[in-house]
């Protein structure tokens, strides 16, 4: 009894400690290929958005814009997002292996007043386990399916035939 009491305590601990220590790789295309934490991510520009969830209620999700981050890494943007730059692509994992896609001009300012985010928070509180601690956020989109969470990897590359 006191072995298995033991074993659910440390699975508790390890758990929770490999949570809070997740860190997301900013990689591929990019100048400065970035690994962020969650005090590196807190540190950085934030905003709020709500949104409806797949629960179809609305949510105050807490995050930093996916583009300040991409800025961070040095990736093509703003007025450099332009010829070639236009078939690049960032692609997001997930730690059970779910991958979503998005073209840099859905990300970018410059070519849409959407704003996409890393969160950290919902409704105030860190993201629940399970879609934490990192979550991209998607307002605007009829289905949540990119709304990707327990984020791992933002990848940037080239779309090539």
């Amino acid at each position: 009894m006191l072995y298995k009491l033991t074993a659910c305590l440390l699975i508790t601990i390890f758990a929770a400690t490999a949570a809070f220590a997740q860190t997301i790789s900013v990689e591929g295309e990019v100048t400065h290929p970035l690994k962020l934490g969650a005090a590196d991510i807190s540190k950085m520009q934030r905003t709020e958005i709500t949104a409806a969830d797949r629960d179809g209620k609305p949510h105050r999700y807490s995050g930093v814009p996916v583009t300040t981050i991409l800025q961070q890494a040095g990736v093509t943007l703003g007025a450099q997002l332009k010829g070639e730059n236009m078939s690049k692509y960032l692609l997001v994992k997930s730690g059970d292996g779910y991958e979503v896609l998005f073209s840099l001009a859905e990300l970018d300012s410059a070519f849409t007043d959407r704003v996409i985010i890393l969160a950290d928070q919902v409704d105030g509180q860190p993201l629940p386990d399970g879609k934490g601690p990192f979550r991209i956020v998607v307002p605007g989109e009829k289905k949540p399916a990119r709304w990707i969470w327990e984020v791992t990897t933002m990848t940037v590359r080239f779309a090539k035939d």
